[in-house]
């Protein structure tokens, strides 16, 4: 199922309004500082939490928007490459040959058939490329970079990180302007989040010192159980207002849009999924950035 509701998109001197809708209603997208470019990479060590998704649905609820976005894939795995109808067995025009300096960006710069929407697919050979960057001076920055001639092409760039802290993550943090913190709503949601906070604390202090957290995204909530809300009240104690209001919940649709190389907006716009990812794109829009607490 696409996206086949109608778009109606205000533009003044200050930003855009854009309304959406759809056979349930409307929804309604404020978009101010439209020259303003971000990166914004989604990072946690661990895996399973919802990154890809994330990285994923949150480009294309921009996109919708109307704004111009560059989805980044920068896990070996190439899920979110998938995930946008493109297959992960074009080395040379990748991110693996583009941030070991062989290929030109624009190469690798790949439209898709989503609005707004253009990426920079990964390959499994990117598993390599930590050995690679030992012998290269200033490795940790080689992602900034790449990315830094095309940056004001696009309003918002989206970085998918892979489940780890090695060297691609910490080009992600060296290049980035904001980060997303995906937890699952789940037992053990914090486990191994001091560490995460100490790497971004050092990358702060000593590559990006302009480096701020977006926010940290629950995801996988089901408000059925007790436990959800027992975490979600936990996660939110802990980062204080770092936390976005909305809360992703666990939906079925969500897991089914990847297996058909759709991002959920356009697989089923009518979803849970959908309006929930649409309201993380309204919040980062139209949030002012706190500063961090770590």
């Amino acid at each position: 199922m696409g996206y086949c509701g109608m778009i109606r998109i205000f533009t003044s001197l200050t930003g855009r309004i854009i309304i959406l809708s759809n056979q349930l209603g409307l929804r309604v997208f404020l978009c101010v500082n439209m020259a303003e470019s971000k990166i914004i990479a989604v990072v946690n060590q661990k895996g399973g939490v919802g990154k890809t998704t994330t990285s994923v649905s949150l480009a294309a609820a921009l996109g919708l928007a109307g704004y111009p976005v560059l989805l980044v894939d920068l896990d070996p795995q190439g899920n979110a490459t998938s995930g946008v109808g493109f297959t992960k067995d074009d080395r040379d025009r990748s991110i693996y040959p583009l941030i070991l300096g062989q290929a030109g960006i624009e190469d690798c710069i790949r439209v898709t058939e989503f609005r707004n929407l253009s990426l920079i697919p990964s390959h499994p050979d990117l598993t390599g490329a930590e050995v690679e960057l030992i012998s290269f001076l200033g490795r940790e920055y080689r992602l900034k970079e790449a990315l830094s001639s095309i940056k004001d092409k696009y309003s918002f760039i989206i970085i998918d990180c892979p489940p780890s802290l090695n060297i691609l993550v910490i080009n992600a943090l060296t290049c980035a302007d904001e980060l997303i913190v995906p937890i699952q709503a789940e037992y053990y949601a914090l486990e191994g989040i001091s560490q995460l906070m100490g790497a971004i604390k050092l990358v702060r202090e000593r590559l990006n010192s302009n480096l701020r957290i977006r926010g940290v995204l629950l995801t996988m909530s089901d408000n059925r159980t007790r436990l959800s809300q027992q975490v979600i009240d936990e996660v939110r104690g802990f980062f204080q207002g770092d936390v976005f209001d909305t809360v992703i919940p666990r939906n079925v649709r969500l897991g089914e849009a990847p297996s058909f190389g759709k991002p959920i907006q356009y697989y089923d716009d009518s979803s849970t999924g959908a309006y929930a990812y649409s309201a993380l794109a309204r919040e980062i829009v139209n949030k002012r950035l706190p500063e961090p607490q770590i």
